[in-house]
């Protein structure tokens, strides 16, 4: 897809979603690191859910550790693999302690360094509080990017790397949640709700014309 498409699309999405945002819910920059970590093979209803008392247990890493991995599960256990969870937002708690004066490292190698805590956390941690230009790509984004042509790629890295390359500099901030919300009730896997797409004209789906026209 040509740069004059790309910024067509990325034109109506903010036209759509005028303030994307993570649906995630958060009070600081800890709790946030806590959700995402969390959201891992959950949805972001059912984390939503869970953090309420969690954050308020344990709003700080030293409030996590003093909870301890036992108490963590009684909070988070409704959620997938909350076993693994736990042990890694204990362990993450006691090294933010330990290493970062209990606050939330901005660089990518710090926070990959955390347990539990991979690129696509990185990113989203990187993106939505310190306003990095970065792009974890889910299945919401690995899809719209790949149906639509904006950014194809064969895995989730390369994906981003390509959207890196093509994501025109005034959009490179809200892209992650542009396109993630898009992917989430829009451009869906199933029954994706082509006649009413706001990238219906710049995209480049070659089914997109019989989607348009089922009810």
């Amino acid at each position: 897809m040509d740069k004059q498409r790309i910024t067509a699309c990325f034109t109506a999405l903010r036209a759509a979603i005028p303030e994307p945002k993570t649906e995630l819910h958060y009070g600081n920059s800890f709790e946030l690191l806590v959700a995402v970590l969390l959201s891992a093979q959950s949805t972001d209803r059912a984390v939503n859910l869970a953090t309420p008392s969690l954050f308020a247990a344990a709003p700080t890493p030293a409030a996590m550790v003093r909870l301890g991995e036992a108490g963590i599960k009684t909070h988070i256990r409704h959620l997938g693999l909350f076993n693994n969870k736990a042990k890694h937002l204990y362990a993450l708690a006691q090294l933010l302690i330990a290493r970062h004066g209990g606050e939330v490292p901005s660089d990518r190698a710090s926070l990959e360094a955390l347990p539990g805590v991979g690129r696509k956390t990185a990113n989203v941690v990187m993106n939505t509080i310190f306003g990095a230009p970065t792009i974890a790509v889910d299945t919401h984004i690995f899809r719209v990017a790949n149906r639509t042509g904006i950014a194809p790629g064969k895995t989730p890295l390369a994906v981003e790397k390509a959207l890196m390359r093509v994501v025109p500099e005034a959009f490179q901030q809200d892209a992650h949640h542009l396109l993630i919300l898009h992917g989430r009730y829009t451009c869906t896997a199933r029954r994706p709700l082509c006649g009413r797409c706001p990238l219906y004209s710049c995209c480049a789906w070659p089914e997109k014309q019989q989607w348009a026209e089922r009810r």
